[in-house]
């Protein structure tokens, strides 16, 4: 889910941003850019002719539109990252791998996520936002499709990278094309729709397991729905949110940054007045961001090198270090595995599909409160109550489950563990998303020098999908060694969080982006 929070934090700070990763620009002053907000938002006209809140909300409704379409790529990038939660056990039945072949297959879709984010933005800047978007919505569904009809365990995790592909290339595309064609004074408002679009189609993906496992009686095997298994229908259902997705494309317009880099002036001005005002000075908007264009700086690896030659900057190793942390907590079991955890420990197959979508509830509900409280709180603060609410919360999870009695089918848990571990897995997800979800990638948009943030940032967020294939493939050999231990584990990681957070991040809150230079 990260990678998304970095493009849509760094973009709602001042002008939209390029969708080549190696570039960054010359933000302007906060002050300024809330400032122009308020005056947009009370009906004033900017020196660049842009019309107050009023015009603009005349086309509101038509840009929350297209912003909603750009997020359906969102809601699949959340979709299919989860989606597997609910089909673990059946592969598991099916082809009958070991835990750590079984955690390979996966852990699969990640190494399409690093791909499809390293080469999504620079084939944008080729052949367009749109058009990418239409290659993610073709390789979600062919996933899909794929995915629901393997022959072989090979296969399967082939197919799990081509949709991971797909979520990697959503991950850059949707924020980047929602920073370009919102109205500055909407345009962090909008660029939030993103993130919730990941965050309910995590949960939507969980509601929708459970309810097919209901149809098929709780047997994800065992009966047939319209001619497979269960944990198949589970995975092939996402083609029609891709399908949609799809379609969706065909109705919204080109990003004007992108007519203007290759040449169509006159078309970029149709569509800021679509999404600003006809009463815009459309001339001087195409100069303003022509001369954005001009200013960017190519920031690359080297940038990021500190004295030594081969170690990075202090302020890089921070920004990976937030990284790690973020995933060394083990956030992303709960969204993979959590299913067949809950089964582990001797609850039924339906009321653990029920409280994988709980969990995802109170992960919205969670995000909700981050982006709430994040301008208004600081970024630190919440960082720090997460690291100790999670740390809490595992501590108590790994106790519950070291009362685990029994093997195989008999295993239980004595009522009192079972409902602490019900209940501070939830609140573990709590804790996470109202801090460490949303403030890793607020601090990593703000946090770098100007000159160096987007091949920073780049190196970060690298770091994060790392640290997310080494918890996914060890969760499932770790918890058949010692199932509390490795939430002992991750709550090391929780306490460990905190000094880390106190002795080495800076907080943000306030300041410019010149200021972190």
């Amino acid at each position: 889910m990260g990678m998304v929070r970095a493009v849509f934090s760094g973009n709602s700070q001042g002008p939209a941003s390029s969708l080549d990763h190696g570039t960054t620009r010359t933000a302007p002053d906060r002050d300024e850019v809330h400032n122009a907000q308020e005056a947009a938002l009370a009906g004033s006209t900017s020196t660049t002719g842009q019309p107050g809140g009023d015009t603009y909300s005349e086309h509101l409704g038509h840009v929350i539109f297209i912003t909603a379409a750009a997020a359906m790529g969102g809601f699949l990038f959340g979709y299919d990252s989860s989606v597997i939660n609910g089909a673990v056990e059946g592969i598991r039945g099916k082809f009958e791998p070991g835990s750590s072949l079984l955690a390979q297959v996966v852990a699969a879709a990640l190494v399409g996520c690093a791909i499809g984010a390293a080469i999504a933005g620079r084939i944008a800047d080729r052949i367009g936002r749109i058009r990418v978007m239409q290659i993610a919505a073709v390789l979600f569904a062919v996933s899909a499709v794929g995915s629901a009809l393997p022959f072989a365990l090979w296969d399967l995790a082939m197919w799990r990278v081509l949709g991971g592909m797909a979520i990697g290339m959503a991950s850059v595309i949707g924020p980047a094309y929602i920073a370009e064609v919102a109205p500055p004074a909407y345009r962090g408002r909008l660029g939030s729709f993103q993130q919730a679009a990941i965050v309910t189609g995590i949960a939507v993906s969980q509601l929708v397991n459970w309810g097919i496992l209901n149809l098929a009686d709780g047997d994800q095997r065992g009966k047939l729905l319209f001619g497979l298994e269960a944990w198949q229908v589970m995975l092939g259902v996402m083609v029609i949110p891709a399908v949609l997705y799809g379609l969706f494309t065909f109705t919204i317009p080109e990003s004007p940054r992108f007519l203007i880099s290759v040449g169509r002036d006159d078309q970029a001005k149709k569509v800021l007045a679509e999404v600003e005002s006809d009463q815009v000075d459309l001339d001087a908007r195409v100069a303003e961001i022509k001369e954005a264009m001009r200013r960017e700086h190519k920031s690359t690896f080297k940038d990021l090198l500190g004295g030594g030659g081969f170690l990075f900057l202090p302020i890089v190793w921070v920004g990976i270090g937030l990284s790690v942390f973020q995933q060394l907590v083990g956030i992303n079991v709960i969204f993979y595995y959590s299913a067949s955890l809950w089964q582990s420990v001797g609850i039924d197959p339906t009321s653990s599909f029920l409280y994988s979508f709980t969990t995802s509830i109170i992960n919205i509900i969670g995000t909700i409160i981050a982006i709430s409280l994040v301008d208004r709180v600081g970024r630190r603060p919440l960082a720090l109550v997460g690291s100790a609410g999670m740390a809490l919360s595992l501590g108590l999870v790994a106790w519950a489950f070291s009362a685990r009695t029994g093997t195989g089918k008999n295993i239980k848990l004595p009522d009192t563990e079972g409902t602490v571990a019900l209940i501070a897995a939830h609140s573990f997800v709590l804790f996470f998303a109202l801090s460490w979800g949303v403030v890793v990638w607020v601090f990593l948009g703000e946090m770098f020098p100007n000159r160096i943030r987007a091949a920073a940032l780049g190196v970060a967020a690298s770091a994060q999908w790392i640290a997310n294939w080494v918890i996914t493939v060890s969760f499932p050999t770790l918890s058949d060694w010692n199932l509390s231990a490795t939430y002992v584990m991750y709550a090391c990681f929780a306490v460990l969080s905190i000094p880390f957070v106190l002795k080495f991040v800076k907080e943000t809150k306030g300041k410019t982006l010149e200021e972190m230079g």
